[in-house]
């Protein structure tokens, strides 16, 4: 090549390559990458493709620093945190992405006002979003043979990493299968975090155009994928702003639960004295369920989960019962803070649900009947009716309810349309516009959990639904879901024109008048409903190609016996959730005592009700479809 148009082809990429001030585009492809598997790959897009629907560059510019943890500084090779700087690039203009650091220091050297600039012997992480047709050809294979997930229309995340040479110049290489993993922990936590910045409007220069916000820090739990996880399921990620965020001392007693008096764990039948803690409210004795005030209770002072009105109680308790459980309880409570959903607007801790309604202005209205004991004369199913979907959701604001209407802008490459996939809440109260501060979660949460399960956790089906075929889902024990037919026709929206899905209700608190019944609630989900035993009707259902039962309580009913004896011999994938972790593990003994294998262990449900219910007897968090497992999958 002239030496004259080996340096204009070098300024071009010098301008137009990938990365602010970067450039120039590395070549680098995932698929390069030691050790990866599609899977891995799959699960990164997917990711990247819903830290995009968030569109934080709406708000946040390089001169946002975000601080990340991801686990332990023991949990990576170097013992320490990979990349934990984190800056946002293109809101202002050129690439959409974002650019890891190693240190906060590295970050502010290398961040203008406008964009990312070089700095010698510094290297970066970099997601960038290109447009699919700009990509190199590599990549292009790479995405048309494994069907990556795009984001938004047409585009797709590059990510290489980036060493700024002494001499100006740049060098690249892919990333490792540990920094990979890193950065889809960012993704996953930071999608669900940056909405939750609050703008000071107080701080800054008057005349800067950029945007202050107050200072933040906040952990969720990341859930890996199977093909991600090495040995536990979840890892805890810090997100702060600006980086180098702390912690301030928290109480022994938190605003979502009643602070007790605490009385040492009992030592085989050794019991101390305990220490008085002002305290309100109203709880049963976890031995004998005497109602018993606050300032009267006991709270095992090992796991502070369970309360007693004596010690008596406590010590009968701790013999036949707790001295097994303590441990587990102990390590539930200890993840009290990981497991609250933080990004909700609403009050989501309530013992008295009418009062909860109330201060919301729904009680006794539309769906919302089935959420307190006020309507329990009325069997379920056939809760008055009295006009449209404004009034199911008990007359919310316009912005508050998910109107019965279609998704727009959710198609695959080529114009192809797809299910809409989601991983949290947060992804889709952004898709529905709706406010943090609507409730509907509460009630959603059964129809979203049944369709993360269909297009998420269980393979068979997201497959037949990605070919435009019928699932058939066997649903077990409904109750207040009877009364929920307008929450469950957002399924229908949610497949976004491809595939369809059979919900075969099965239960003995179906109503005798509605079983055999079938309701077409949208054009894509119909539902019928069968009064009996699963066990006993069965034969007559037309075959699943998926099971499932929300907040089962398989080992409070002697009734499951013979569904699971039934669900192991037809060797279909089965998924059950419960309120807390440790009502999933008892769950998970009973599975395997029947005999089935567990394939999908026990993990947090991204899509539970975001309202916590104190159990009568304990302080364990609980949340309605809080837990899944999974058999046969």
């Amino acid at each position: 090549m002239d030496l004259h148009l080996k340096n204009l082809f070098g300024r071009f990429q010098e301008q137009f390559g990938s990365g602010p001030g970067l450039g120039p585009g590395s070549g680098t492809c995932l698929m390069k990458v030691e050790g990866i598997a599609p899977a891995f790959i799959k699960s990164i897009f997917r990711a990247a493709a819903a830290l995009y629907r968030t569109d934080p560059w709406k708000r946040l510019r390089p001169g946002h620093l975000f601080g990340i943890r991801v686990g332990k500084d023991s949990d990576w090779s170097s013992k320490k945190q990979p990349f934990p700087c984190v800056q946002f690039i293109g809101g202002d203009g050129g690439d959409l992405g974002f650019i890891m650091f190693r240190s906060e220091n590295n970050a502010r050297r290398m961040t203008s006002s406008r964009e990312t600039i070089r700095a010698p012997n510094v290297e970066v992480l970099r997601v960038t979003y290109e447009l699919e047709s700009i990509i190199f050809p590599s990549n292009q294979r790479m995405i048309r043979s494994l069907s990556l997930e795009a984001s938004g229309t047409d585009r797709f995340p590059a990510i290489d990493v980036a060493r700024c040479m002494s001499t100006g110049g740049l060098q690249f290489r892919n990333p490792t299968l540990e920094e990979l993993r890193f950065v889809y922990a960012f993704m996953k936590a930071i999608s669900l975090l940056h909405p939750l910045l609050q703008q000071d409007k107080e701080a800054g220069p008057k005349w800067s155009r950029l945007m202050c916000f107050e200072p933040f820090i906040e952990t969720v739990d990341v859930q890996w994928p199977p093909e991600m996880a090495k040995g536990y399921d979840l890892v805890a990620v810090t997100v702060s702003h600006p980086p180098g965020q702390a912690y301030e001392e928290k109480t022994s007693s938190t605003a979502s639960s009643t602070p007790t008096k605490y009385a040492e764990p009992p030592k085989e039948d050794v019991f101390v004295d305990t220490k008085v803690v002002s305290t309100v409210g109203l709880r049963q004795c976890a031995m004998c369920d005497k109602e018993v005030h606050g300032e009267q209770s006991l709270c095992c002072g090992r796991c502070r989960a369970v309360i007693y009105c004596s010690p008596v109680c406590q010590k009968q308790h701790w013999k036949e019962t707790h001295k097994s459980l303590c441990g587990l309880y102990k390590a539930m409570m200890e993840r009290e803070e990981e497991l609250a959903m933080k990004i909700f607007m609403f009050p989501c801790a309530v013992d008295l649900p009418c009062k909860w309604l109330e201060s919301l202005g729904i009680h006794q209205k539309g769906m919302w009947r089935r959420k307190c004991s006020c309507y329990s004369h009325c069997p379920f199913g056939l809760l008055p009716v009295k006009g449209g979907l404004w009034d199911s959701w008990g007359g919310l604001d316009d912005e508050e309810y998910p109107r019965d209407s279609p998704f727009h802008n959710h198609f695959l490459r080529e114009g192809i349309s797809s299910p809409v996939l989601l991983s949290s809440w947060s992804e889709y109260y952004n898709l529905r516009s709706l406010s943090l501060s609507s409730p509907v979660a509460d009630i959603l949460s059964h129809a979203l959990t049944v369709y993360y399960i269909l297009t998420t956790l269980s393979t068979s089906s997201k497959n037949l639904l990605l070919k435009g075929k019928e699932v058939i889902l066997h649903y077990l024990g409904p109750e207040g879901e009877l009364d929920w037919m307008p929450a469950f026709a957002e399924v229908g929206h949610l497949l976004n024109g491809l595939g369809n899905i059979q919900i075969v209700m099965v239960g003995p608190e179906v109503p005798t008048n509605l079983s055999g019944t079938t309701s077409g609630i949208s054009s894509r989900v119909r539902v019928n409903l069968v009064r009996g035993f699963y066990q006993e009707e069965a034969t007559y259902l037309p075959p699943p190609h998926v099971v499932v039962a929300l907040n089962c309580g398989l080992e409070c009913y002697a009734s499951w016996t013979g569904t699971l004896d039934l669900i192991k011999s037809m060797g279909i994938p089965a998924f059950f959730t419960d309120q807390c972790e440790i009502s999933c593990a008892n769950a998970k003994q009973v599975l395997r005592n029947t005999g089935l294998h567990i394939t999908h262990p026990v993990t947090p449900n991204p899509f539970r009700s975001p309202v916590r219910y104190h159990g009568p007897a304990n302080y364990l968090p609980s949340y309605s479809n809080g837990f899944v497992l999974g058999v046969n999958t």
